[in-house]
């Protein structure tokens, strides 16, 4: 009966032009927001926080690996370069991998909207 187009499009059919942003409490237009109602704004800024929470736990990753490799696995000089590289591949996939785990968490707590002041009406 409907396509999927149709079924795609219906939920915004059911909000008006301009719609509330959950995080910031602010009114924007609905086509600059996400399916969670998150102004671009919003998430440019969740994202940044992400990212600075991501390399925090890359660098406690390679960091640890880093202590682990020179106290237990006591490399030789011979491949030296080698196990630098893995502590460097640990930190960029550490924080790739915090960031997105930080953001995910970020989108579902919603910790903003909590904190928000909401605009006053204007009469």
């Amino acid at each position: 009966m409907f396509g999927r187009n149709d079924r795609g499009a219906a939920w915004r059919s059911r909000f008006p032009e301009r719609a509330t942003c959950v995080r910031c409490l602010q009114e924007k237009d609905l086509e600059g927001m996400d399916r969670l109602l998150w102004c671009e704004e919003c998430q440019k800024a969740a994202r940044k926080s992400a990212t600075a929470w991501g390399w925090k736990g890359g660098a406690v990753l390679a960091a640890g690996l880093a202590a682990w490799i020179w106290l237990f696995i006591q490399p030789s000089d011979l491949v030296i370069g080698g196990w630098i590289a893995t502590v460097v591949a640990a930190l960029l996939i550490g924080s790739r991998v915090g960031r997105e785990i930080a953001y995910g968490v970020m989108r579902f707590t919603n910790r903003k909207a909590v904190e928000a002041v909401p605009p006053e009406a204007s009469e």
